[in-house]
């Protein structure tokens, strides 16, 4: 990406002018002025995914089959969509699906744990000689600033359980776009200087580091060598951005929106996020895994999931930011229709779900749909490359574009996808 400002930022904007399209960040110096940078900051597009790690069942979310051998024990409630009904662990969300699309036709047909969240990551099965960036890389590279004082791309999975499958990678656009990863807890550790460290001493060591870095690459022409300095440029900005970290800030009411549990912590670390600029943050909640008492786990998770969800829906609205992110749920499947005898859902990936919320949506939509049962998709079905291209259009980003490995061209998606019109706006 170049110097000027995210491609889609100014795009629309009756606000700036045709002149101001192309005028990069310098020439504009937002900074002055306050209300047009409030005004760029509703323009650009941003990102939180909700993975939902271990495979969620549709069954008990967005595809009910009350009454069905294979509904289980949860009834279906209406929503404020006529006709449009989810599980009744979802009240918060049934009252807000004029935001949300739903897709109920997936079928990956990829059951396993590991090479399921990949290919659900990366939009495409991997190659062996390629290293494809996951989706938050991309959106990092397509829709963050070059000048960004904040991290473009977030990821939260503090839990242990199944973490080895997620992929985090910014793979061939480089180090600059890898995400900021965080597992210990909420906050980033080594952004503050360490005791005994003065601000004077962080800039030598620095300048140190650029000069011997200068050297280093005299003579040498290197991808890898141009992003991994890029990423160290940014050094002073991630540090300054530690308090976005800190839901220490918020009043009380948008914490207690959110819950106390640790999800919903981090749905909030990811508004306040999103809000400074950051193109991408992923908020992993594990673990829903459920081969055995499936019942159970879902009676604890659908309605945490229901209330951060809602949550993060009712603050970017309140806040003018919902037309402009993109919220997501996904995982790597869904669960078996079929109820085992320790009353689990095993791993699905033949009709399973998954929702779309705000920026670029047409809320209210329900798009494909599984068999009476749940055991096939009965219309509509789509993989892994339609959800991704769908995904990408809904951001504005044309999943047709192409980023070269030496002189191989390599899509975005795989070629001949394209995306679900019916649930763009």
């Amino acid at each position: 990406m170049n110097d000027s400002i995210s491609r889609r930022a100014f795009m629309g904007s009756t606000a700036l002018g045709g002149a101001a399209v192309a005028a990069n960040m310098h020439q504009l110096d937002l900074l002055t002025s306050p209300v047009l940078a409030k005004e760029l900051q509703k323009k650009e597009r941003r990102v939180i995914l909700l993975w939902l790690a271990g495979g969620a069942s549709q069954l008990e979310t967005w595809d009910p089959k009350p009454g069905r051998p294979t509904g289980g024990p949860f009834a279906a409630i209406p929503t404020n969509v006529p006709g449009v009904h989810i599980s009744e662990l979802m009240p918060r969300m049934a009252q807000r699906m004029q935001h949300t699309a739903i897709i109920r036709s997936l079928n990956t047909r990829d059951g396993s744990h590991g090479s399921g969240a990949t290919m659900m990551q990366l939009g495409r099965r991997p190659e062996p000689n390629i290293q494809y960036p996951d989706l938050g890389a991309v959106c990092a590279r397509e829709l963050g600033r070059a000048n960004s004082q904040v991290p473009d791309y977030v990821t939260f999975y503090t839990a242990t359980e199944g973490r080895g499958n997620v992929t985090t990678n910014a793979g061939f656009l480089g180090a600059r776009f890898s995400p900021m990863f965080l597992t210990n807890n909420s906050k980033p550790d080594h952004l503050s200087l360490p005791e005994g460290i003065s601000d004077l001493d962080h800039q030598q060591r620095a300048d140190l580091r650029q000069l011997l870095s200068q050297r280093f690459s005299q003579g040498r022409t290197s991808g890898t060598l141009n992003s991994h300095a890029e990423a160290y440029s940014r050094v002073h900005g991630l540090m300054s951005s530690e308090a976005l970290f800190d839901i220490q800030d918020e009043p009380q009411w948008v914490r207690d929106m959110y819950g106390p549990t640790l999800f919903g912590q981090q749905a909030l670390v990811a508004r306040r996020l999103i809000e400074a600029g950051t193109p991408f943050v992923k908020v992993s909640r594990a673990w829903w895994d459920s081969h055995g008492q499936n019942f159970e786990t879902h009676m604890e998770l659908v309605p945490e999931l229901d209330r951060v969800m809602s949550a993060l829906i009712d603050d970017l609205k309140q806040r003018g930011l919902l037309e402009n992110t993109l919220i997501i749920t996904l995982a790597e499947f869904g669960r078996t229709p079929k109820i085992n005898g320790s009353l689990g859902r095993d791993h699905f990936a033949s009709a399973w779900s998954a929702s779309l919320t705000g920026c670029g949506v047409q809320g209210g939509a329900v798009y494909g749909a599984s068999d009476e049962d749940g055991q096939t998709v009965k219309d509509g079905e789509i993989g892994a490359g339609q959800l991704f291209a769908t995904i990408y259009n809904a951001l504005g980003i044309d999943h047709h574009h192409e980023y070269y490995l030496g002189a191989r061209p390599l899509p975005l998606v795989d070629l001949d996808i394209e995306p679900v019109q019916e649930v763009l706006a």
